[in-house]
């Protein structure tokens, strides 16, 4: 009928018959009706109105009835629809509707229910128009609709006019759009009115439309504010070429600030899905399969020949000598306990098949890596579902409280808390001296000597001692001299996975009411800043009943805390390094507690739009006082979390002027384990660059090396003078023979780097787990060893692990964004990697599989992104015709592997398309100019698993670091396997690999279809 012309003739019929001098209202009502009906369809019917007159017939028409309810109740119906055009609604607007409105809409009554309800509907209708908002504050109505909404809201206590009270707001929403709306509507107290609306009501279902448009209208009124920070640049700087550190901190004004437009909706949903954007998809065929030439002279290539001597050097020259790389002091605290033999204790780390002895062995097969594929097992034990106050360490280690992992009683521990000469704030972070001998605290120092011989926990590929001395020769911008407690005394998994958190209904509503309340009620707000980096005096007063906080230890981030009140605290985390953004990853120590008390935390700077926060995610904590008990473990912990926009802006700064960029709000409860304990917290589980050389140091010399080869060295250094560790792994050859040295020289190579984000320390514990993995005596690892050449980049960017950032490297750039041309003096890392890289194509050897470990913050599980010109093209609906490419479709056979084996991994969450933004990221750099088909970006997340073996809740299991390593060591196996399926794989390898699977009690033949 409107594509016949059906409304225009309705409108026409409306005319004539409203002109009459006594209009037939038999005719007019269904005509309304009708027109209120065909209105909803047809997009152009508010024009259509207009064009016909039939708006101001209609307001003549209504204006004649206010006496009488029927005949105005459709009047309004047809005005609603004309008012869906914002153009149609300014015009009513002009002409007089929003005062005839007000006239209809009358304090509580229960009399002609039907033509308010209409009447706010069509006021509201009209208000979506800016230019109908100002005039409505203008005219003053806001503090009118306050008291409207006020006064149904007190007399309907049957929730029997939801509807118009939820128009009613409506109509505040969208004057609370504009500026001045929002300054209207806090004169006239609209914060407290509003909120002391619906503070008692939130748990009433019948309310939702009420309640959820009324938090939005208090979220657009909330006064935007800088937040308490005295610049928004990093409180860390570091000189570099082309950079400008310094800032001139500017007060900043509601003017800063840009109108919001629409307002998110309040959020308490479960909808996490991240939409691809299709206009960022590559589609100019050219850039999707050119080769640049070498970004550097051929002639400097051949410095990383020396990265390659087990293509060139004899078999002698290729053993390598333990400790070449330790300095007197390392060697000299150096305790060789944490190396594994056959007869050391393993802990809780790993099992047999993930460490190796002094004599490498034959692991039983039901203890190798094949017993733990994904085919329907689990072996998963879950801790019991524990209420907000609960002990999360109290199903972490099977001794009772006060026993020690050898079984010791620790009361003499537990008599040392209570003594006043152990300062447990330097006994949680130690310092990092020359020796113990000569701290400034003796005392303290001979206490922790006595608690590593007596107490720490045996763990395998960890020794404080060599920790220790690592984090000496660790360079950072702020120069630390403590250790994190954790990071020195190390940690241990627990023996029960942890599930995601259920989301308690409505837990966003009332954080939000909250800040409502510090804005209205300011009296019982303490505001007391009581941590801060950029304050050169100490502000922690330690007699006080306050927390005290603690940041500066490597990878620390926490640049602010204020007691708000007795029991919660806003905190800030610090930008990277010359930067002024990227505030996410957060570490820090915190003291003084009481026990059985719930601590609120409010992280009030983070800068992504959502987080895996909102979805079961809980951050992770560590407890020193568990530790010295027996039980050095990080757990995830954490209720009452949720993660939403505030109304902090933080200004950037660009050629003078400001804008308001949006903060996020990470707000969590914690209850702690102890009292007087000291406890750290972490975005997720800590791996600091330190770490990483101990473990190196401590892997090479595990190894053995008859069997295999392991070479430590230098990429490069990095902008704050840390090397960059390589590492070199595989097979010696079996004897001088040359035949043996050349079967070792040709075989491939696999690549796999790491953290290149710093924040992304889940991609550090799965790098742990391929290391571990690949130098273990495991019958798989063997295989690889003996027929790939592992090149290994652990870390990418240690200068930005070391200093605390999320994202970005001392430069404040992220570095991968700079492979399509990087720097050898800017960006080093990435330089000589990709050097490194171009060298192995340059002889013929360019790796097989090239590999970026990353963690993920929006998504769930584990997924590889790969790189295909068909699979983009055919995405973005490009009109190049994709028939006649040729494409090497073996990019999917290695995720399709690993959806078979591994239990985090999953197929459904992998992408191979190729965006405009990525095109200098490692992936598609080393895809498109050295040809590497198969080169990906492993995603790991932040929170966990919801499918597979590690789906055995309703919400899924979060990640530890056991299943991070387990990854780590599933993505080997499918290396293996992708070459099995090869069509060059040797005819050796497969029955080697036959006899190994043949062994399994399940093989893994279903999963090598040839």
């Amino acid at each position: 009928m409107i594509s016949k012309g059906g409304s225009e003739a309705l409108l026409r019929t409306l005319v004539d018959a409203a002109r009459t001098a006594s209009p037939d209202y038999v005719i007019l009502l269904p005509l309304f009706r009708l027109l209120a009906k065909v209105g909803l369809r047809d997009k152009k019917f508010g024009q259509k109105a207009l064009e016909l007159e039939a708006l101001d017939v209609t307001l003549i028409l209504a204006r004649k009835n206010l006496c009488h309810s029927q005949n105005l109740l459709h009047c309004l119906w047809a005005l609603r629809v004309f008012a869906s055009s914002v153009t149609t609604a300014a015009m009513l607007g002009i002409n007089g509707a929003m005062e005839l409105l007000l006239k209809v809409i009358t304090p509580y009554t229960q009399k002609h229910t039907r033509v308010i309800r209409a009447a706010a509907e069509v006021l509201a209708a009209l208000l979506k128009s800016k230019s109908n908002s100002r005039r409505a504050v203008n005219r003053s109505y806001v503090p009118i609709l306050i008291r409207l909404n006020q006064d149904w809201h007190s007399h309907d206590t049957a929730n029997s006019f939801v509807l118009i009270r939820r128009a009613l707001l409506l109509c505040l929403k969208h004057i609370a759009k504009l500026r001045s709306g929002r300054e209207a509507f806090l004169a006239a107290q609209g914060m407290k009115i509003l909120y002391s609306t619906i503070q008692n009501c939130l748990d009433d279902q019948s309310l939702e439309p009420v309640i959820s448009i009324a938090l939005q209208i208090l979220r657009q009124c909330y006064p935007k504010s800088p937040l308490p920070l005295v610049t928004t640049s990093s409180a860390y700087s570091f000189p570099v070429p082309g950079i400008v550190t310094s800032e001139t901190p500017r007060v900043l004004t509601e003017e800063d600030y840009e109108d919001d437009g629409e307002e998110e909706e309040d959020k308490d949903s479960d909808s996490e899905d991240v939409k691809e954007e299709d206009d960022d998809l590559e589609t100019d065929v050219n850039k999707l399969s050119s080769k640049p030439g070498l970004d550097r002279p051929e002639e400097e290539l051949v410095q990383y020949k020396a990265m390659c001597l087990e293509l060139s050097c004899s078999f002698e020259e290729l053993e390598s000598k333990p400790g070449d790389d330790l300095n007197s002091d390392e060697t000299e605290y150096a305790n060789h306990r944490h190396i594994p033999t056959a007869a050391s204790p393993k802990g809780l780390c790993l099992n047999k098949d993930r460490i190796s002895g002094g004599q490498e062995k034959e692991v039983p097969v039901q203890n190798s890596l094949l017993s733990r594929v994904k085919m329907g097992r689990s072996s998963i034990h879950l801790t019991s579902k524990r209420g907000p106050g609960m002990n999360s360490y109290r199903n972490v280690h099977p001794n009772g409280p006060g026993i020690g992992s050898s079984g010791n009683d620790v009361s003499d521990i537990q008599t040392s808390f209570r003594e006043d000469a152990w300062d447990m704030d330097v006994i949680s972070c130690p310092r990092i001296s020359a020796s113990f001998s000569n701290s400034t605290n003796r005392e303290t120092a001979e206490f922790i000597d006595r608690l590593l011989q007596t107490h720490l926990k045996p763990m395998v590929f960890h020794d404080p001692y060599l920790y220790m001395a690592k984090a000496r020769r660790t360079r950072s911008v702020a120069d630390f001299t403590r250790m994190a407690f954790p990071d020195f005394w190390g940690h241990c998994p627990p023996l029960s996975a942890q599930p995601m958190l259920q989301r308690k209904c409505g837990v966003q509503r009332i954080k939000i009411l909250e800040d409502v309340r510090r804005l209205i009620q300011p009296n019982d707000i303490i505001n007391k800043v009581v941590f801060s980096l950029d304050e050169p005096w100490p502000l922690q007063d330690t007699a006080s009943d306050c927390l005290q906080f603690f940041s500066a230890f490597e990878s620390g981030n926490l640049r602010k805390a204020i007691q708000v009140r007795e029991f919660e605290y806003d905190l800030l985390v610090n930008a990277d390094v010359n930067s002024t953004q990227h505030q996410q990853w957060f570490y820090f120590k915190v003291s003084g507690m009481k026990a059985a008390v719930p601590y609120r935390f409010n992280i009030i700077n983070c800068e992504k739009p959502n987080s895996q926060f909102n979805y079961g995610m809980q951050l992770t904590l560590y407890s020193v006082k568990e530790a010295l008990l027996g039980r050095p473990t990080w757990v995830r912990t954490g209720y009452d979390i949720c993660y939403y926009k505030n109304h902090y802006r933080q200004r950037t700064a660009v050629m003078g002027a400001a804008s308001g960029k949006c903060c996020y709000t990470l707000t969590f409860a914690v209850t702690f384990p102890h009292a007087k304990d000291v406890c750290y917290l972490a975005y997720h589980y800590p791996y600091t660059y330190s770490a990483l050389m101990t473990h190196l140091d401590i892997l090479e010399k595990s190894v053995n090396r008859k069997q295999v080869y392991f070479r430590q060295e230098v990429l490069c250094q990095t902008l704050g003078g840390n090397s960059c560790p390589l590492v070199t792994v595989t097979a010696m050859p079996e004897s001088n023979s040359a035949d043996h040295l050349e079967q070792f020289r040709q075989r491939p190579y696999q690549v796999i780097t790491a953290r290149v984000h710093p924040g992304e320390s889940n991609a550090s514990w799965v790098m742990k787990g391929t290391l571990e993995f690949l130098v273990s005596s495991d019958p798989v690892a063997r295989l690889l060893r003996e027929n790939f050449i592992f090149k290994i980049i652990p870390m990418l960017n240690p200068d930005g692990v070391i200093n605390g950032n999320h994202r970005c490297s001392l430069r404040g750039e992220d570095l991968n964004r700079q492979w399509l041309s990087p720097s050898a003096h800017l960006q080093p890392t990435i330089y000589h990697a990709k050097g490194l890289l171009h060298y192995l194509g340059s002889i013929g050897r360019s790796p097989m599989v090239f590999c970026d470990f990353h963690g993920h913050s929006q998504k769930k599980n584990v997924f590889l992104y790969g790189c295909s010109v068909k699979e983009t093209l055919w995405q973005a609906e490009a009109t190049v015709g994709t028939s006649n490419l040729l494409e090497d479709v073996s990019y999917r056979t290695l995720p399709k592997i690993l959806d078979k084996l591994a239990p985090a991994f999953t197929m459904s969450s992998c992408s191979f398309l190729v965006e405009k933004s990525r095109a200098s990221t490692a992936r598609v750099v080393v895809w498109r100019e050295m040809g590497v088909s198969r080169s990906y970006t492993m995603e790991s997340s932040y929170c966990g698993c919801n499918q597979g073996p590690y789906q055995v809740c309703e919400a899924g299991l979060q990640f530890g670091t056991s299943e991070l390593e387990e990854m780590g060591a599933m993505f080997c196996l499918g290396l293996l396997i992708l070459e099995l399926k090869s069509g060059s794989c040797s005819h050796q390898l497969l029955t080697r690999a036959a006899a190994l699977l043949n062994a399994e009690e399940e093989s893994l033949d279903f999963y090598l279809q040839r």
